[in-house]
């Protein structure tokens, strides 16, 4: 039988519940994910760094544990809320059980806990702090702990160590991609695209980059605030003067907008899931994303040469971003999004066409 296991809120709100995967306290930021499927996806993402994750969807588990659908090497969130853990998995793919992989992976979880109360507070009161605790009670002390916890050396943490490579089978393009914390899925989407792929650390220096000859350059998704990577944004900024063809994802659209002199804030709670609306400001076409994050770029701070060209359904929050003076655009959510809708993975078709553009102009 589960022990029971405690999540304390910063406010000091405390919801019970059951233990499964690794039993270890831990302290993290609170945020929730309304996505339908794709737990897997999720719990490899590394733009979760330093957080504990609420499923809002009540049954999680009942695929299993399947290592191909996996978006990192090995998951980086503090801790895993759901309401309902399915321990009996049933997939013709599946590998393994959720509470295995939690345990191996050095990962608490809570099931058993109201999770539609639970986010009904993150979305009232904004995110906030949490730890994943064996016992109810906590003095002033520990209490002000969870208070002060701050996420730290994110993109440090989820970044390659060195470079790698990855070859297209009919190869026609070189394409550098910064790895800020990336899913694996936008390497993939530029291989089978004709991309032979280099992944580089993220403190990668520009004349790095431009040694590599690239014909595009792809900046990832990640963690964290984005404003705090200041040695990032400048070697971006050198970058940007040499005219390649730049696509940005997620934390890689606030870089290259911050790059650009832009300003980023932090949203009440963020937006994280498979089911955000995002609106094409040229088309008047909505569609539906997956997203996960708690930055956005402020509209207006946007410089002459950066034009929103995506805001979000919901809140009208910059999506995306069209630079006028050279060859680069960035959006917020996943266009490579598994799992999660397809819509929008014709963005790196149009990556792809910039780049072939480019390399004509230059003839």
């Amino acid at each position: 039988m589960s022990r029971a296991a405690y999540l304390i809120l910063e406010n000091g709100t405390v919801f019970e519940g059951k233990a499964f995967g690794a039993e270890k306290e831990t302290t993290g930021e609170l945020v929730f994910t309304t996505a339908m499927t794709g737990y897997l996806e999720t719990l490899t993402d590394p733009s979760y760094f330093g957080q504990v994750v609420i499923q809002t969807f009540p049954l999680i588990g009942n695929y299993g544990v399947i290592p191909s659908d996996f978006e990192s090497d090995s998951p980086s969130l503090k801790g895993y809320i759901v309401r309902e853990w399915c321990q009996v998995p049933s997939n013709f793919r599946c590998e393994g059980d959720l509470d295995t992989f939690l345990k191996e992976s050095q990962i608490p979880g809570i099931y058993g806990i109201d999770t539609r109360a639970l986010t009904r507070i993150v979305r009232e009161y904004g995110v906030m702090n949490c730890k994943i605790s064996y016992s109810p009670d906590f003095t002033e002390s520990e209490l002000e702990e969870i208070k002060n916890y701050v996420i730290t050396d994110a993109v440090e943490s989820t970044t390659i160590n060195e470079k790698e490579s990855f070859s297209a089978e009919n190869p026609e393009l070189d394409v550098v991609l910064m790895d800020f914390g990336a899913k694996h899925n936008i390497g993939r989407e530029l291989v089978k695209r004709g991309c032979n792929l280099t992944v580089v650390p993220a403190n990668t220096t520009a004349e790095e980059v431009l040694a590599m000859n690239p014909d595009g350059i792809m900046l990832s998704n990640g963690p964290g605030d984005p404003a705090k990577n200041t040695k990032i944004i400048e070697e971006l900024k050198k970058l940007c003067e040499h005219k390649i063809p730049i696509f940005g994802i997620c934390l890689g659209h606030q870089l290259l907008a911050l790059s650009q002199g832009a300003k980023t804030e932090k949203l009440k709670y963020g937006h994280r899931g498979a089911n955000q609306p995002a609106k094409e400001i040229a088309t008047g076409k909505v569609y539906i994303t997956s997203q996960n994050h708690g930055y956005a770029v402020v509209s207006d701070s946007l410089p002459e040469n950066g034009v929103v060209s995506f805001v979000n359904g919901n809140d009208n929050t910059c999506e995306g971003v069209n630079y006028t003076d050279m060859p680069a655009f960035s959006v917020q959510f996943h266009p490579e999004a598994c799992g999660g809708p397809l819509d929008t993975a014709f963005l790196f078709d149009r990556f792809i066409d910039m780049i072939k553009e480019n390399k004509n102009n230059k003839k």
